[in-house]
């Protein structure tokens, strides 16, 4: 951080504010204490009958790789309206949410997933400006070595595991064991 956002100063001082825990930079100007937290991604697994919606990535990172709808939540939205929304824009696809299905965290590079089971409004769907394609997969024909994110195959594998068990009310929890060595 070289500026403050609030006043322009590039007197920051990089220490641990009085009652945190953790360094932070603060405006030398302004006083003001700089928080920056991890990005929460939010998506959907859309289904429709025993079938799972995937969209192949038109953008990178992982373009031409298959993925849930998801992308990063916005300001004034809650994580539903998220999920539904990038629903709508990588898949041209209608939602209703069901239940949260599974949180991932990737604290390397300060990631968040939250994605929700939900099902097909209609099967009017189709690839929207982040998308190749879009479609239907039952779980035997889902390209798993083309699966673009690891909290993605996360979400998908203990979907397919719940569905079989009869527990998709339940929330799976995850991480990603990333070495700061390795190249994410």
């Amino acid at each position: 951080m070289k500026y403050c956002s609030l006043c322009g100063s590039q007197d920051l001082i990089f220490k641990v504010p009085s009652g945190d825990s953790l360094p932070r930079y603060i405006c030398g100007g302004c006083e003001t204490i700089h928080y920056v937290n991890p990005k929460i991604i939010v998506g959907a697994i859309p289904t429709y009958k025993d079938q799972i919606l995937l969209c192949k990535r038109a953008i990178e990172p992982r373009k031409g790789k298959w993925t849930l709808p998801c992308g990063y939540m916005e300001n004034g939205e809650t994580v539903e309206e998220g999920a539904a929304r990038e629903t709508l824009e990588e898949a041209n696809a209608r939602i209703v949410i069901k239940n949260l299905q599974s949180v991932y965290s990737i604290p390397y590079i300060n990631q968040v997933y939250l994605v929700f089971n939900s099902e097909l409004l209609d099967l009017d769907f189709s690839a929207g400006e982040e998308s190749l394609e879009v479609e239907l997969f039952n779980e035997e024909d889902i390209p798993w070595s083309e699966i673009a994110f690891s909290a993605i195959k996360f979400s998908l594998e203990t979907f397919l595991q719940d569905r079989k068990e009869g527990n998709l009310h339940i929330t799976r929890v995850g991480r990603y064991a990333l070495n700061k060595k390795d190249k994410f």
